[in-house]
């Protein structure tokens, strides 16, 4: 395992559903992995971002701290952020499959569903030629209409439970 995702796994498992916010000093835990502070600076601003669901507090100094608060959104909401907020105008094929793969892992969407959204918004779906912005736009108007059409879906679900897949749904895929 890569030392960022150590460092990740290692946080990830200080945030429980109990505890949702933990305070670390960056040296402290620089120290305990044996690398630069940099590193804990490189998986906190990559890791653990609002669009994963976390803020992050930071003050630096001698009694300096991190503080790592997860933000709890339903999966409707979470999923209405990112059509209003987050995808804009334009998004590129990988950057929509990082999304997707997100929204699954919380299990804001199925396995399935994540499949049929990566192949609408994939290269090989926008094969077609035509300027890459403009590909770009259409993938982020189809993307927001898929997850305007789950979040509908989904506007109850409760903070860190995800959607109730079907269990039907669920044994087909496996």
């Amino acid at each position: 395992m890569r030392l960022s995702d150590s460092i990740e796994s290692f946080i990830k498992t200080m945030l429980t559903q109990e505890e949702p916010e933990v305070e670390l000093k960056r040296n402290e835990l620089a120290e305990y992995f044996n690398c630069a502070p940099s590193q804990i600076n490189y998986v906190l601003a990559t890791r653990f971002t609002q669009d994963d669901g976390y803020v992050i507090e930071s003050r630096r100094g001698g009694g300096g701290y991190i503080r790592i608060v997860r933000v709890c959104r339903g999966g409707g909401e979470k999923l209405l952020y990112l059509v209003q907020e987050r995808i804009g105008s334009a998004i590129a094929a990988p950057e929509a499959a990082r999304l997707i793969g997100q929204l699954c892992q919380e299990r804001l969407i199925s396995p399935s569903e994540a499949g049929i959204m990566r192949a609408a918004v994939s290269d090989a779906a926008l094969a077609v030629p035509m300027p890459e912005p403009l590909k770009n736009a259409i993938r982020a108007r189809t993307l927001k209409a898929m997850l305007t059409a789950v979040a509908r879906e989904n506007r109850q679900a409760p903070c860190g439970e995800g959607r109730e897949i079907d269990a039907l749904n669920a044994q087909k895929e496996r």
